[in-house]
């Protein structure tokens, strides 16, 4: 099955990894990256703001680091949960991060528009539990 990811970190090598590690996975899948959540966001909202989404590259997995500058993964959380699409009700947000805050790792499993936390490095494996949820759903 092919499956569109978004990836949003800071750090363009976890972009590189994170994309080498889900294409081992799945060779059929498509990426969109971003190193800053506020741009991914404005892409996000202008997707809601398209009459038809054929020629867009529209994520069903989105893979949200946590600390990042500007706007950090709680932040775009929010703001994403504020755009109160239907169209992008649909999508799966994962935190990825190396954070060994449990304040963290709680709040990301408790936020509303998450679906869940990952401890980074990201692997096969866990690449495989969210695509069959994702699949499942």
């Amino acid at each position: 099955m092919k499956i569109n990811y978004m990836l949003i970190d800071d750090r363009e090598i976890d972009l590189f990894i994170n994309q080498k590690i889900i294409e081992k996975f799945s060779t059929e899948s498509n990426f969109k990256t971003f190193t800053k959540a506020k741009l991914a966001l404005e892409y996000l909202d202008s997707l809601d703001n398209q009459a038809s989404l054929e020629s867009m590259f529209f994520p069903d997995i989105i893979l949200l680091d946590i600390n990042m500058p500007e706007m950090n993964g709680f932040q775009f959380l929010n703001k994403f949960s504020e755009l109160n699409s239907e169209k992008l009700n649909t999508i799966k947000i994962y935190m990825l991060s190396s954070t060994t805050n449990l304040k963290d790792i709680i709040d990301a499993e408790q936020h509303s528009a998450c679906s869940g936390f990952i401890d980074k490095p990201l692997s096969v494996r866990r690449i495989q539990q969210i695509t069959q949820e994702f699949v499942l759903d």
